[in-house]
């Protein structure tokens, strides 16, 4: 099984996803955790251009393939993203299931986020309001 998570930075997608991780004793994906490596090395147009969720992709389907479920945490923004990951757990003849995290409480997600190190990606409102984020449409999927 994929479990795909989605929603904005500061929602709790990364406390919830890695809580059901452990509980399932899943195989855990953080988008971030690829992208801030890539960061590091001096790979901004990688992230860019999408390589962190590319990564990602392939070691899901390598870990679906071994039998393992699989917990994706990444923003996952765009409808593309989303699709990608139900085409990789078709591949592997398993079912995804999409896990959509919104903060409700708009002054709550604001502080959670402006609690964050300024030096994080997700730490600005503006950017987070800023950011593309296309709904969850199931029937597209």
């Amino acid at each position: 099984m994929l479990i795909a998570f989605c929603g904005l930075p500061g929602t709790g997608k990364t406390t919830l996803a890695r809580g059901l991780a452990q509980a399932l004793q899943a195989t855990y994906l953080r988008i971030n955790s690829i992208e801030e490596a890539l960061w590091a090395d001096e790979g901004g147009p990688l992230v860019a251009a999408g390589t962190g969720y590319r990564v990602a992709y392939a070691v899901a389907e390598d870990n679906l393939n071994l039998g393992r479920t699989v917990i994706a945490d990444p923003v996952n923004p765009i409808r593309l993203t989303r699709q990608a990951w139900h085409q990789i757990a078709k591949r592997a003849g398993v079912k995804c299931i999409d896990v959509v995290v919104t903060c409700s409480d708009i002054a709550q997600h604001k502080r959670r986020v402006e609690a964050r190190s300024p030096a994080s990606r997700g730490a600005s409102w503006t950017e987070i309001l800023d950011r593309e984020f296309v709904a969850v449409d199931h029937e597209a999927m």
